[in-house]
């Protein structure tokens, strides 16, 4: 199937704090995973980035400046593409074990935005995006998979929201 090109991209982000250190025989398995769900997303149809080091993982790129949090952060073309990796093969099957391995959070850890195409996201913009849906909900600015904004309205909305930001 091809998609026409759009001017927006999808981008996430979310966030886990580990239960035990990443080197714990505890956390093996997940480790173990990290390069092959990688590949996996990195050749589905849809993708676009990931946040990564040197080594190909985000595991030691700080985000709120947690050392036991880690980051997962990425851009794809749409919802759809995100979702279609998300919930088949092996992302779901680490997802169905996410709580042998992290903490349940009480705020959220997930935030969804779009951004122009080609633009590739922050750690410092995804915690602001982050820490605006926690503070506000779903809104155009961050949303989440349950409450979807159309990305010109989003764009539009974040536009507007970073120049009352700044006039203030």
């Amino acid at each position: 199937m091809t998609h026409a090109p759009s001017s927006h991209e999808l981008a996430q982000v979310n966030i886990a704090r580990l239960k035990f250190p990443l080197d714990s025989p505890q956390l093996k398995d997940f480790v173990d995973a990290l390069d092959p769900v990688n590949a996996v997303a990195d050749a589905s149809d849809g993708f676009v980035w990931r946040l990564q080091n040197d080594s190909g993982n985000a595991t030691d790129i700080a985000v709120f400046g947690d050392e036991w949090l880690i980051v997962n952060m990425s851009v794809w073309r749409d919802v759809d593409a995100l979702t279609a990796f998300m919930y088949q093969g092996l992302h779901r099957e680490l997802l169905s074990r996410r709580r042998d391995w992290f903490e349940r959070l009480a705020e959220a850890v997930t935030t969804l935005w779009w951004v122009p195409a080609g633009h590739r996201p922050t750690v410092a913009e995804a915690e602001e995006r982050l820490l605006h849906l926690r503070a506000h909900g779903p809104t155009p600015y961050a949303f989440t998979l349950r409450t979807l904004f159309p990305a010109q309205e989003t764009v539009e909305v974040a536009q507007e929201t970073v120049e009352v930001s700044r006039s203030a």
